[in-house]
């Protein structure tokens, strides 16, 4: 039986939140001084590295591409966290967990809104997309990112950063959705 898109969405966005929490538990807010920019870089050299071991069909290193997703997701709400902290001028590096967990919920509330209404203009095509087709979307993203950020953020017509880390989360959990349902 398969679950709809907003359960499966919330499952793996539920085990995303466990890792993070976790990793706060080990590291604290240290993610806090990081610039936006370096942010995107690592979302990209996880991506990066899904398409390489797509590519090449092998592995050198245990973590596995459904980690490497994760990492995705965490990164992409870490950056959405980031930037709603600096528009409100939180200067704050060290963050309370009851903090950080609110602004988790918060962004993931806000995604799941936008994946439904997406989903609905789309039909969930995505469900007839190959994961190394929606990789490479990832890293298009991405690459959109950077040059929003080499701008400035001044764009002429296109969305902003915010659009993009949404869309490249979204992309994410759907290629998790598909492996998860493959197996």
């Amino acid at each position: 039986m398969q679950l709809s898109t907003l359960a499966e969405f919330q499952a793996i966005l539920a085990e995303c939140q466990q890792l993070f929490t976790k990793k706060h538990a080990d590291y604290g807010s240290s993610w806090r001084i990081m610039r936006l920019p370096t942010i995107t870089d690592q979302i990209f050299i996880k991506a990066k590295r899904i398409r390489t071991i797509q590519e090449v069909g092998k592995q050198e290193i245990a973590d596995n591409i459904t980690n490497e997703f994760v990492g995705v997701i965490n990164y992409c709400l870490i950056a959405l966290m980031q930037g709603e902290l600096e528009a409100k001028g939180e200067t704050n590096l060290e963050l309370t967990l009851d903090t950080i967990q609110n602004l988790y919920r918060q962004q993931v509330a806000s995604n799941e809104d936008l994946l439904m209404k997406k989903n609905h203009d789309y039909g969930e095509a995505w469900r007839d997309m190959r994961v190394e087709s929606m990789t490479d979307l990832i890293l298009m993203k991405i690459l959109r990112l950077k040059q929003i950020e080499d701008k400035g953020g001044k764009m002429l017509v296109s969305e902003g950063a915010d659009a993009n880390y949404r869309d490249i989360l979204n992309y994410a959990v759907f290629c998790l959705i598909q492996m998860n349902n493959a197996k």
